[in-house]
């Protein structure tokens, strides 16, 4: 049955229709967008989130879940305006990160339900990382960044690894085990490379680099920089590092995870100001208690503890686990810490992080594309999410 939507405003990608009437197709398409001024609405359509870094929800983290584990995560970030995402992995063993990665390949590969978000690619945090700022990540399982272990994950995910974390400094590490071993290519810019051609997307992060170290890794290929300020090599005066670089060097997009724990309020605007609208994405890094009371969870079988919002590793509370934040709170954090407009403010958890990975369709709305929108008051305040037309 064909529906219609009206807002006040409509915000796109390359700008604002006012007064807008949408026609949605029975399929959950957009059919038709038109104008009508004798609209009598004060809310706001945009595009639906994108996420592309998240490890869990609602108890459920996303290396173990099971199918139906993933169905009900994937309602819970529905809730919270996420129409798609990235289940994102964390470092574990090999083995355990093979199987992960073929189960998470079996949800992308899913159709679409009905009031879910859907995963459309992998983000692989890990175990390309640098052991001075592993931040949960267990150093016994870090690895040198090598070419054949990167494939042999990318086949387990049947192709679906769209976005790599790796630290861009040479990894002092002790030699690879295993078929890999012999890799002639165990270079960080020589994997950047690689992984480039084949369409993945590169992000910096966990990482000591210089700021040489990071232009290097930038000239050869890499797009972005993974929770920009959090496990990055401090900034100097006299060596910018990777820090420096990311905020100074227009090319790279720039992570950074807006629940106020993790990034302090100034430095929140600090970001913004140097990324720019078209550059600065919002990302939860949430783990498996986003949704969920305080108390103890796991991240990639680690414990953590969480309490006052704030997640952390048991045995170490100065570390921090992933978090608890919603995309809808990163982007009312986002309006309240730096002032931005809605328009900006969504763009970053949407069209910015969309046209990273080189897929500007999964958020842009005209005729054809799913209609999946966020609805917010003259406030600025979610409150109502359509997947497909539908209303979450």
């Amino acid at each position: 049955m064909t529906q219609t939507l009206t807002a006040r405003r409509l915000i796109t990608d390359i700008g604002s229709i006012e007064y807008p009437f949408l026609t949605i197709a029975p399929d959950g398409t957009i059919a038709d967008i038109s104008s009508d001024p004798s609209i009598r609405d004060t809310t706001t359509l945009t595009a639906a989130f994108l996420d592309i870094h998240t490890h869990g929800a609602k108890g459920h983290d996303v290396m173990s879940a099971s199918p139906s584990d993933l169905a009900d995560l994937q309602r819970f970030l529905a809730t919270r305006g996420v129409a798609n995402y990235l289940p994102t992995t964390v470092t574990a063993p090999i083995d355990a990160t093979l199987r992960s990665l073929e189960a998470l390949a079996n949800a992308i590969e899913s159709a679409p339900r009905e009031g879910e978000a859907q995963p459309i690619g992998i983000h692989l945090e890990g175990p390309f990382l640098s052991h001075a700022k592993r931040g949960v990540h267990p150093p016994d399982l870090l690895q040198p960044p090598t070419i054949a272990l990167f494939d042999r994950f990318q086949t387990a995910a049947r192709g679906h690894i769209k976005l790599l974390t790796l630290a861009p400094e040479p990894h002092a590490t002790t030699p690879p085990s295993g078929p890999w071993a012999l890799d002639p290519g165990a270079s960080p810019l020589d994997l950047i490379r690689h992984a480039t051609a084949q369409g993945v997307r590169i992000s910096l992060g966990h990482s000591n680099a210089t700021a040489d170290q990071t232009l290097a890794a930038i000239d050869a290929g890499a797009t972005s920089a993974t929770h920009t300020f959090n496990a990055m090599r401090p900034l100097d005066h006299r060596e910018p590092g990777i820090l420096g670089t990311v905020l100074d060097d227009h090319r790279l997009y720039a992570e950074l995870i807006c629940d106020g724990i993790h990034v302090a309020p100034p430095l929140v605007r600090l970001w913004l100001n140097a990324k720019g609208r078209d550059r600065a994405i919002l990302v939860t890094d949430a783990m498996s208690a986003a949704g969920m009371t305080d108390g103890n969870y796991t991240l990639a079988g680690l414990a953590v503890t969480v309490a006052n919002g704030r997640a952390s590793l048991a045995d170490h509370p100065d570390t921090l686990a992933g978090s608890v934040l919603t995309m809808d709170a990163a982007v009312a954090n986002l309006q309240l810490f730096t002032q931005t407009p809605l328009a900006d403010a969504t763009r970053a958890a949407s069209h910015t992080p969309a046209a990273m990975l080189g897929q500007p369709q999964q958020t842009r709305l005209n005729p054809g594309a799913p209609a999946n929108l966020n609805r917010f008051d003259e406030h600025g305040n979610l409150i109502a999410t359509y997947i497909r037309g539908r209303q979450v």
